[in-house]
């Protein structure tokens, strides 16, 4: 790995805001959750949830050019079990819902702790969504059309979040721990390295400053392995 690499694998970790995720809720085409995945990224955020129409683990589509790899996707099979995770995290909920009291999604403060719910092609959020959420929010229309395709009102959202906490300098110092980043980084880097270690059930090693793996890890030409014992 060049030192170019390694740089801007630490900066992106650096930037990651664990408080601030999306939650799509039965969104069944795999080139928007791929775009999706792709604006998630491009804001920091490091974990997004999927509440999917079959249950299983979502499709992606390569459109992502590969941000499923750096973003990582949480199945959930109903909406209880995905909004789970980020009550318990204290996150605000907002809905992006047409309501008598929805608000200019603009209007929102995404400096506190938050998941954006955002619903499936053709409905939108279900009501139970819409019910369980804090808040509902709009993109205002000007023209003729009343909405935007899903990946594109995610990426509208979600850049008004990071201006709001770029201006904030929320970016500016890391949330994710040292622990948090090199586990995370070596989880890119080398898959089969943090493979085995879980595996083992031990704690993944701690890379060097340049971020090279530590003396006695070895990673093989056929991809990453080593022997944690």
């Amino acid at each position: 790995m060049t030192p170019l690499r390694w740089q801007r694998i630490d900066e992106v970790l650096r930037r990651r805001q664990p408080d601030l995720t999306l939650l799509a809720e039965d969104v069944y085409k795999p080139h928007n959750l791929s775009a999706m995945l792709r604006s998630a990224d491009a804001v920091g955020i490091g974990t997004v949830h999927a509440v999917t129409p079959t249950g299983g683990v979502p499709t992606f589509n390569a459109t992502s050019a590969s941000a499923d790899k750096w973003v990582a996707l949480v199945a959930h099979a109903t909406l209880a079990e995905g909004l789970e995770p980020v009550r318990g995290a204290g996150m605000q909920v907002l809905a992006a819902h047409f309501a008598s009291d929805a608000i200019d999604f603009r209007d929102v403060d995404y400096t506190r702790p938050t998941c954006i719910v955002l619903g499936n092609e053709k409905h939108g959020v279900s009501l139970a969504a819409a019910d369980a959420a804090d808040a509902h929010v709009i993109i205002p229309m000007l023209g003729m059309v009343s909405s935007l395709n899903v990946s594109v009102a995610t990426a509208v959202i979600l850049f008004e979040a990071q201006r709001q906490r770029r201006e904030a300098g929320m970016y500016d110092t890391p949330t994710l721990s040292g622990r948090e980043r090199n586990d995370q980084a070596i989880r890119w880097m080398h898959p089969r390295v943090a493979a085995h270690y879980d595996a083992a059930g031990l704690t993944l090693p701690t890379l060097a400053p340049d971020g090279s793996l530590p003396a006695g890890v070895a990673v093989a030409s056929g991809g990453d392995h080593t022997d944690p014992a």
